[in-house]
C-alpha cells in the first residue's frame, strides 16, 4: 500500500474512534491534523481539551493502537499531543458555565470525604483542567480549613467573588460564618444558600465543578438534582462493613434521583509504618472494591492512611502536601479513573448533530 493510500485509510479509521469529551467520532471534531506519512510511518497531532487532559496520554496511546489495528500496511503511528479550547456550556437554569458538575458524597461522616473532594479538585487542576470547588457541607464546612483559606468574599457587579486557592475558585459557608458559629437552618434556607452559591458566584468557565456534599442522604442532594444536571457522584467510604452499608444507601439515593455514580473510592485503605515498612489494614481492606462490584459501579481506587496528609491538612496545607508525588499518586489514579468513567458515560449518551465549537 502506498503512503497516499495509507493516509486515506487513516482518515477513514478516525470515523470509528470517539473523542472522549463529546463522545463523537473524532473525524467530525477537527482534533486530529498535521498528518505526515513517509515509508509507511504516519504522524499526526491530537488536540484534546483541558477537560480531558488527565487522560490525554492514554487517549493518544489508544488512538495510535486504533489506527495501527485498522490500517494495514502502517508500520508505525506517532501521535503528538496538543491542547485546544472548547467553551463551557451554560447548564441548568442558574447560569453556571461548567462542562461537568461532580458531587463527592459519603453515606456517613468521618470517612475523609472533604479531604478527598479537595484533593480531587487540586489534582485535576494540576493535571491541566479548569476546576472550581464548592463546599456544600453547610453545617460542617471544612474546605477553608483544609486549604488554609480565610476572608469574606466580596460582591462585584452582583456576583460573589470566590476565594482562590492558587487559580482555583472556592466557595464555602465557612467564609461567611465564624469558625465557632453554628449554622442552624431549616430546609428552605439550606436550599437558598446552595442556589446562591451556584447561581451568584463568579465561577468563570469550568471544566469541573467539584461539590463537597454533606454526609448522609439529606436535602442537599435533592436540591442539587433540582437545580442542575449533575454529571455524576463519587462515593467515598472506608473498608469496614458499617461504612459500606451506608455507602450502599448513598448509592441508592443517587440512583433514585437519576444521578450517575461515577465510582467508589476506598479511603483509609491500610497504613504502612514508615519505620518498619509493615502494612496494617486498620479498617480492613478491599471492602469498597467488593461493594462496587456487587452494585455494578466503577471502583476508582484506594487512598492509604498517610501521616503527612493528615497533619498537613490539619495545618491548612493540603495543597502543599499534594506536591509530594508519593502522596499525590493515589489521587492522580483516582482522577484518571474519574475522567475515564465520565468519558464512558458521555460515550453512551444519545448523539446530537449540532457542531462542537473548537476555538
Amino acid at each position: 500500500m502506498s503512503d497516499s493510500e495509507i493516509h486515506q485509510q487513516l482518515q477513514i479509521a478516525l470515523e470509528s474512534f470517539k473523542e472522549p469529551e463529546s463522545g463523537r467520532a473524532i473525524s467530525k471534531t477537527g482534533q486530529v491534523g498535521d498528518w505526515t506519512v513517509a515509508d509507511g510511518v504516519a504522524g499526526c497531532r491530537l488536540s484534546l481539551t483541558s477537560m480531558m487532559q488527565p487522560i490525554a496520554q492514554e487517549t493518544a496511546d489508544a488512538l495510535r493502537d486504533h489506527l495501527l489495528a485498522n490500517v494495514s500496511g502502517t508500520k508505525g503511528v506517532n501521535v503528538r499531543l496538543d491542547i485546544t479550547y472548547r467553551p463551557a456550556p451554560t447548564i441548568g437554569q442558574i447560569g453556571l458555565k461548567a462542562k461537568s458538575v461532580i458531587a463527592v458524597a459519603a453515606g456517613k461522616g468521618g470517612v475523609g470525604k472533604s479531604t478527598l473532594a479537595a484533593s480531587i479538585a487540586i489534582v485535576l487542576g494540576r493535571m491541566g483542567a479548569k476546576v472550581g470547588l464548592m463546599d456544600a457541607d453547610v453545617y460542617g464546612p471544612s474546605i477553608p480549613h483544609l486549604l488554609g483559606l480565610d476572608g469574606r468574599p466580596e460582591i462585584v457587579d452582583g456576583k460573589i467573588q470566590p476565594i482562590r486557592s492558587g487559580e482555583m475558585p472556592v466557595m464555602s459557608m465557612g467564609f461567611l460564618v465564624g469558625k465557632d458559629q453554628a449554622v442552624v437552618w431549616r430546609g428552605p434556607m439550606l436550599h437558598g444558600s446552595i442556589t446562591q452559591f451556584l447561581r451568584d458566584t463568579a465561577w468563570g468557565e469550568l471544566d469541573y465543578l467539584i461539590i463537597d456534599m454533606p454526609p448522609g442522604t439529606g436535602d442537599v442532594a435533592l436540591t442539587l438534582s433540582q437545580l442542575l444536571p449533575l454529571s455524576g457522584v463519587v462515593i467515598v467510604c472506608t473498608p469496614q462493613e458499617v461504612a459500606l452499608l451506608d455507602a450502599g444507601k448513598a448509592i441508592s439515593m443517587f440512583d433514585k434521583t437519576k444521578v450517575p455514580v461515577l465510582g467508589v473510592v476506598e479511603n483509609m485503605s491500610g497504613f504502612t509504618d514508615p519505620e518498619s515498612g509493615r502494612t496494617f489494614d486498620i479498617f480492613g481492606k478491599g471492602g469498597a472494591r467488593n461493594k462496587a462490584e456487587e452494585l455494578g459501579v466503577p471502583f476508582l481506587g484506594e487512598v492509604p492512611i498517610q501521616i503527612p496528609l493528615r497533619s498537613e491538612s490539619d495545618a491548612g496545607r493540603l495543597s502543599d502536601v499534594l506536591l509530594n508525588t508519593n502522596i499525590s499518586k493515589p489521587f492522580e489514579d483516582i482522577c484518571r479513573g474519574l475522567v475515564r468513567s465520565l468519558a464512558r458515560q458521555i460515550a453512551n449518551r444519545p448523539k446530537v448533530s449540532a457542531p462542537l465549537p473548537i476555538l
